[in-house]
This record gives structure tokens, C-alpha cells and sequence, in this order.
């Protein structure tokens, strides 16, 4: 009988260890919407595209894919140096709609700021995240007289492709995520919190990218990362892909029930926007709000089951809030240098969005195989409807 497990457990291995490669092999074959050739906006990007362009945001990812049943994990997003409740950075959340079990967002709102690194994973599996990143911070030097912490934890639900009611998220898995988290090019597609999400009917998962501001307008540099787990009507740099995609498939649509013509419209979208440019809480939350414009584009439609939430903070140290009770000097931006911060954003978070989806992997889960969208026809439509 132990002979029979012990074979068991090592053919199941053999199996994990060839799957997880495999994934990882599609994700590098998928190129990003950029490297497709979709150029979103007029701004630049950063060295990485991605949020981690903001010196000093690192990005981990703990990813777990296991056989069809099991398709979560967990992202997380740490802002510069490694002392958060002693060192906050500004913070600003935003609520597009509010379908969701969002941790942390009343006392970040409230006193304008973070304290923690924020973490993504899936629906059922937040207060797990939370209680693992909560031990693993009181752990920390100088946290032994710490007697409340704010962690802020975001999801969407991804119970289709995953068995959400196991919460297979562990503490070690959101520990992984936290310390692997590192500068530099960000995994996109099905990898962490992404894994098991779906998109406009494709494979969704996490996406990212940035922009950087021309000297004239402060050199700045914002950068976006998504969790895309929602519903609407594709839409890619104006084109109406989702809708060229279901005509080419079933012929042309003569009505417009979305629900019925383009499957569920439910889920959610996650926004983390990072920025050095020295601002407080009041402009974050306006800078939060023009990330919802950027969503907006893509073809979302907000449905009444989604839960759409953008978290915006910024790295600058004119704005950092040390854990001290005398008054301190700020040094921020005024109302009319804003405008192109707002472009920028918007701009960043469409192109995430698209590459979540470019990078996304075919994924099988319990009940159904959810593709990836299938980017030479995609490529053909934006072909042609270019102008």
C-alpha cells in the first residue's frame, strides 16, 4: 500500500514539474501587445513596460497549476524599501464597482496611506492571504511592539478554471510571493492571482505596463498592473474585436444581449497604479479614477457582479509618511501639472489590460477549457480597421 502511494506521489510530480515548464515555454511564445505591434497612447513606455519602471515597485508571483482542478495564486506588489508600516507611502483607492471583498480599503482611504505591500489572489482565498502577510510582517525588525496592521488584499473570482472552494492558497505561497518579489520584467498572462481568471471570454490573468513622462511634464513615471477577470465587448485600440471575433464564428450578430451573445459579463478587475511623481492622497485618488477610463476602453462593462477596484500610491520621498508626530515638510505637485499624469495612466492601464490578455495561456479547468485569445485573427482585425 505505501508502495502504491509513494508511486502515486512521484508520477503526480513528474507530471507538475513537466506541466509548470510548458506554461512557461507558452507565456515567452505569446509576445506582449506591443511586441504584436498594438502601440497604445502617444507616451513612452519605461525600460520593462511595466510597474516595476517605478524605481523601487517589485512584483512576485506564486502561481499554482494543478492538473485541471486547481488554477489560483497569489501577486504581490511591494512598494520601495522593505519598512512599509514604518515608511508609508501615500495611497488612494477607488471604487469603479464594488462587488468585491477588497481588505484594507476604509483605513487607506481614511488616513491616506499604506502600510503594507498590497496582495491579489482569488476570491475565497483573501483572509488566508491576509492572516499569512500579517504573521510574515510581524515577524519583521522593529514590528515587536506592533499592535494593528492594515494589510490590503484585492481578488477577483476565478471559480470557474479554479476550485475556489478548496482555497488551495497557502501561507507559504503568499510568503513566496512576497519574497520573491523583485525590479525588472514582470511574468504576465496566467501566472499568480491571473492563473485561473477569464477575460471577455478568453483566458485573463495579470498584465502590466508603464509610461514616462517627457521632461516638460516632470519626467514622471507611472506604472499599472492588472488582475483581468471581467466581461463587456473586446475592444483594442478602438477596434471591436470581441464583436468581430463572435460574427467571424457564428455569423453577423442581430441583437445585442450581451449575456447571451458573449457569454457571462460578471467579474472583476483589479488596478494597481504606482507613480513617482510627488503626490498626495486627494490626486491619487484622481489618478485612480482616470485608470477606470483606461478599463473603459478595452470594452468593459461594469457589470452589476463586478468588482472593479483601483489602488493607486505614489513612491516619491517628498510624500512618504514616516511614523513620526512632528510636523513635516511636503513637497507635492499642484492641480494644473496634472493632466498629463492622467493621460498617462489611462494609457498604461489599456495596454495592461491587452497584455494580460496577449500573454494568457489556453487553461483546462473543472468543467470547461477557456481559451487564449487567438491573436492572429485579432492581428487581422486590427489590420483592419486601422486608420
Amino acid at each position: 500500500m505505501h508502495r502504491h502511494i509513494r508511486s502515486w506521489i512521484i508520477i503526480t510530480l513528474l507530471i507538475l514539474t513537466r506541466y509548470a515548464p510548458t506554461m512557461a515555454q507558452e507565456n515567452q511564445q505569446r509576445p506582449r501587445a506591443r511586441e504584436a505591434g498594438v502601440i497604445v497612447g502617444v507616451f513612452p513606455t519605461g525600460a520593462h513596460n511595466a510597474i516595476t519602471d517605478v524605481a523601487g515597485v517589485r512584483v512576485g508571483h506564486t502561481t499554482l497549476h494543478r492538473g485541471d482542478s486547481i488554477h489560483t495564486g497569489v501577486t504581490a506588489i511591494l512598494p520601495p524599501g522593505d519598512d512599509w508600516f514604518h515608511d508609508r507611502p501615500p495611497a488612494a483607492i477607488v471604487v469603479g464597482n464594488g462587488f468585491g471583498k477588497l481588505i484594507g480599503s476604509t483605513q487607506v482611504n481614511e488616513l491616506g496611506e499604506l502600510e503594507t505591500p498590497i496582495l491579489l489572489t482569488c476570491t475565497l482565498c483573501v483572509w488566508r492571504t491576509a492572516d499569512a502577510m500579517v504573521g510574515w510582517l510581524l515577524q519583521r525588525k522593529d514590528m515587536q511592539d506592533v499592535r494593528s496592521i492594515n494589510p490590503v488584499i484585492g481578488e477577483t473570482n476565478d471559480g470557474g478554471l479554479n476550485d475556489i472552494r478548496s482555497r488551495p492558497v497557502t501561507g507559504d505561497d503568499v510568503v513566496r510571493a512576497l519574497e520573491s518579489a523583485a525590479s525588472g520584467p514582470v511574468a504576465e498572462g496566467s501566472v499568480g492571482a491571473g492563473a485561473g481568471t477569464v477575460a471577455f471570454g478568453f483566458k485573463g490573468g495579470i498584465g502590466t505596463s508603464s509610461r514616462v513622462l517627457p521632461a516638460s511634464n516632470g519626467g514622471y513615471t507611472v506604472g499599472v498592473l492588472v488582475q483581468t477577470n471581467y466581461g463587456g465587448v473586446l475592444t483594442i485600440n478602438g477596434a471591436p474585436v470581441g464583436r468581430e471575433l463572435r460574427a467571424n464564428r457564428v455569423g453577423a450578430i442581430d441583437s445585442f444581449d450581451l449575456a447571451a451573445t458573449y457569454g457571462t459579463q460578471d467579474g472583476s478587475c483589479m488596478i494597481v497604479v504606482a507613480t513617482d511623481a510627488p503626490v498626495d492622497h486627494r490626486v491619487l485618488q484622481r489618478i485612480a479614477n482616470r485608470a477606470l477610463a483606461g478599463m473603459a476602453r478595452t470594452g468593459s462593462s461594469f457589470s452589476n457582479g463586478s468588482g472593479d477596484y483601483v489602488i493607486a500610491f505614489s513612491t516619491a520621498e517628498s510624500v512618504r509618511r514616516r511614523d513620526t508626530r512632528t510636523p513635516r515638510a511636503v513637497t507635492d505637485l499642484p492641480n494644473e501639472a496634472l493632466s498629463p499624469i492622467f493621460q498617462a495612466v489611462i494609457e498604461a492601464t489599456e495596454e495592461a489590460i491587452y497584455n494580460s490578455l496577449f500573454k494568457a495561456t489556453d487553461v483546462k479547468g473543472p468543467r470547461s477549457t477557456v481559451r487564449a485569445l487567438p491573436l492572429e485573427q485579432t492581428l487581422k482585425i486590427l489590420e483592419k480597421y486601422k486608420g
